[in-house]
């Protein structure tokens, strides 16, 4: 099996992460794992919209994680355990996720508020 790549700090980027993040999806991933002090697997995250996600987008979806540096996952058998780096990024970027956090969290209260129970992408 391959090793998982994860990008050393110092490669980690903004633009990265602000693309990492600029899915809905991926948003409500990472706000979870960044608020959680325990790590996840993926299938934790079938159900993190209204729709449930297929298997295959949730791994993409961590791969994209990954990649710009926002997680670390762990193979423990078949499955994999993801965890944020949001310590790490914070020496490197500080306040940068606090700020990211606290606006995902304040979205999602106002789409609760106006009936909405996740906010996802607007369909053109």
């Amino acid at each position: 099996m391959r090793p998982l790549f994860h990008p050393p700090i110092e490669d980690v980027t903004v633009e990265g992460i602000l693309y990492a993040l600029s899915d809905p999806v991926r948003g409500a991933i990472f706000y979870d794992l960044a608020t959680s002090a325990c790590p996840y697997n993926c299938s934790n995250f079938l159900n993190v919209t209204e729709k449930k996600i297929p298997k295959s987008t949730l791994s993409h979806h961590f791969k994209a994680l990954r990649e710009a540096g926002l997680i670390r996952a762990e193979r423990r058998g078949v499955e994999m355990h993801n965890t944020s780096r949001c310590p790490e990024i914070e020496t490197r970027f500080p306040g940068l996720l606090a700020a990211i956090l606290d606006a995902h969290k304040t979205q999602v209260k106002s789409a609760q508020e106006a009936g909405k129970k996740k906010p996802t992408r607007k369909v053109k």
